[in-house]
């Protein structure tokens, strides 16, 4: 279940379910093609059971969604949450961004 906070936003979940690599790369194996879990687990050198429970973080924070048909579990991306993070990421950017013109604009004037 996805822990929303009172603005709407998850972002804690978001940023902690894709601070693991397998997990980044899970992702980018969905961002190609709904794959089923068998077929995300064969590229990582771990258990059918280890994928699962990183599928499960995935989930949890939104990211996929799982779909049952019968004996096999599909994931699918969920690029929702990834466009709420890529925006409270922008957000910071131009701020930053702002700060650097701001100090070359000071470096130049002392010229």
């Amino acid at each position: 279940m996805v822990k929303r906070s009172p603005d709407g936003l998850y972002l804690d979940a978001v940023f902690g379910a894709l601070a693991h690599p397998t997990r980044r790369a899970l992702v980018e194996q969905l961002a190609v093609e709904p794959t089923s879990v068998g077929d995300l687990a064969d590229p990582h050198d771990m258990s059918l059971a280890a994928v699962s429970k990183h599928l499960r973080v995935l989930e949890d924070a939104g990211l996929i969604e799982v779909e049952k048909d019968g004996r096999v579990r599909r994931c699918h991306l969920n690029a929702g949450p990834l466009s709420e993070a890529f925006g409270w990421l922008t957000r910071y950017r131009v701020f930053w961004e702002d700060r650097f013109d701001a100090l070359e604009d000071h470096l130049e004037a002392d010229q």
